[in-house]
């Protein structure tokens, strides 16, 4: 593995060694009594799949660092289109599900892109009327089948699937992309 590439090793009881990329290097999770040779040599045969990713990495990296946060302008405006269009989804969708909710809520949120209390009360980040309509709405489908499902069990998705069986595709488009929007609220 070339020099410039640090590798932390976490060791534990797991039975499978792992790596995970980070933007300043490699952790590689490995059973106790793996001999660090071969968690060296694991890591080695990898090299070409690591050194591609950790150049999408830090590509990424560098975009999420260019972006401009929103104002509080364009922050106002936002969360006064997500009043308007994300009630209209939850009405839509609660019906198709067949639940009922109790309070809406729309914030502009760090990191959470939705929750559903015990309570039946919705909270949704303002940010998801920016992403394509199929996302907002697989967001929408997600916290209402918690009303029926409040975890995330096979039955849950399978609640799911039954309304929205792009889920899956949503929530990687998600995953890829999120924090494109989520890094430009400023941090206060």
């Amino acid at each position: 593995m070339s020099n410039e590439i640090k590798v932390k090793i976490i060791r534990s009881n797991r039975k499978t060694l792992s790596i995970e990329l980070k933007p300043d290097g490699i952790i590689a999770r490995a059973p106790n009594r793996m001999k660090e040779k071969d968690i060296y040599k694991f890591i080695e045969s990898k090299k070409s799949w690591i050194e591609k990713h950790l150049a999408k990495l830090n590509e990424r990296q560098r975009v999420l660092d260019e972006l401009k946060p929103y104002t509080q302008e364009e922050i106002k405006e936002i969360t006064a289109k997500a009043k308007v269009e994300i009630p209209k989804r939850v009405e839509f969708y609660a019906k198709k599900i067949g639940v009922s909710y109790n309070r809406i809520t729309i914030r502009c949120q760090h990191t959470r892109w939705g929750s559903c209390s015990s309570k039946g009360n919705l909270n949704f980040n303002c940010l998801l009327v920016l992403l394509p309509d199929e996302v907002l709405d697989s967001i929408v489908v997600h916290e209402l089948c918690h009303i029926k499902q409040m975890n995330h069990s096979t039955r849950f998705y399978a609640e799911i699937d039954k309304v929205f069986p792009n889920y899956k595709q949503c929530h990687l488009w998600l995953k890829q992309n999120g924090s494109l929007y989520l890094n430009r609220i400023e941090k206060i």
